[in-house]
């Protein structure tokens, strides 16, 4: 199964007594399927899952999976340290619907690349299902060289689609096409989509991020795609400032769960502890951007 156009990092709505928000939830991935997603990805890095027990994440995918109904294709988070519990969450996540999962390396003490290998190897050979690989240093303390994202996929071919968000995103998107040539390597952009036009130069096949108006993302892809570069990236430069400021080192997701509000999808904004809240300041420039571009 191959992998492309953009994949939609859902946030996990909670009420303001911190307890999930299912009918929230719902109406996000309307919001983005009705953008024109490729599908939603749960249980990411910025759904907040660290924050979340077993049984809270059960109840999120399945309520995605519901949802979705089959519109379009689940991706879900499946990253664990250990490999038995990294099987069990892919498992878990194929039996419930999701089409594909998207797995870090596992954090562990002198980490090595035949390691990380053997783990997405030995996920494979449990769980007969598509994995994106997702390259993200600072969640997974490990940085994966091309070289290593090329061997991933040779050798483990569920792996051969990869999440990239090790800046520079495009150079080492461009490092991974020279080193792959023949093969059919899937790269997807996050960061909250602000590398999104360079990526898709170097050879990006989409993106995978939360970025809070899809629409824009899905408008760039298909213009590139389509062979329109001018166009693309008339979509993309006037929202790389709001791009930016939801992307922001630590309260990013706060802010992007401020914009959902705004746009109707989400109740309530909130973070759980520890995380930021947003303050006035934040606030008011926040409200500047989007006034800028009327959104």
């Amino acid at each position: 199964m191959t992998l492309e156009g953009v994949y939609s990092v859902l946030p996990t709505p909670f009420d303001m007594k911190g307890d999930l928000d299912l009918d929230s939830l719902r109406r996000v991935i309307d919001l983005f399927i009705n953008a024109g997603v490729s599908g939603p990805t749960a249980l990411g890095v910025t759904s907040e899952v660290a924050r979340m027990n077993d049984a809270e994440r059960v109840q999120v995918l399945q309520t995605v999976v519901h949802q979705v109904n089959g519109r379009v294709r689940v991706v879900a988070g499946a990253t664990a340290d250990g490999l038995r519990t990294c099987v069990e969450y892919t498992k878990f996540a194929k039996d419930t619907g999701a089409d594909a999962v998207m797995i870090s390396p596992p954090r562990m003490p002198k980490i090595n690349s035949d390691a990380v290998v053997r783990h997405f190897a030995g996920v494979a050979s449990a769980v007969d299902i598509p994995i994106v690989v997702q390259d993200y240093p600072p969640i997974s303390g490990y940085a994966m060289e091309p070289w290593l994202l090329v061997r991933i996929a040779k050798e483990v071919p569920a792996a051969g689609t990869i999440k990239l968000e090790d800046p520079p995103t495009p150079f080492k998107t461009s490092r991974i096409r020279e080193l792959s040539t023949g093969m059919n390597i899937g790269i997807f952009g996050g960061l909250g989509g602000v590398f999104l036009l360079e990526e898709l130069m170097a050879g990006a096949t989409g993106a995978m991020t939360g970025f809070a108006f899809p629409e824009i993302l899905v408008k760039i892809v298909k213009l590139f795609h389509a062979g329109d570069v001018e166009g693309a990236a008339e979509a993309f430069y006037p929202f790389v400032p709001l791009m930016r400021f939801e992307f922001q080192e630590g309260i990013g997701m706060a802010i992007r769960k401020e914009v959902l509000k705004r746009r109707g999808a989400i109740a309530c904004a909130d973070i759980r502890p520890p995380g930021a809240k947003l303050d006035h300041t934040t606030l008011a420039a926040l409200d500047r951007v989007m006034a800028w571009k009327s959104l």
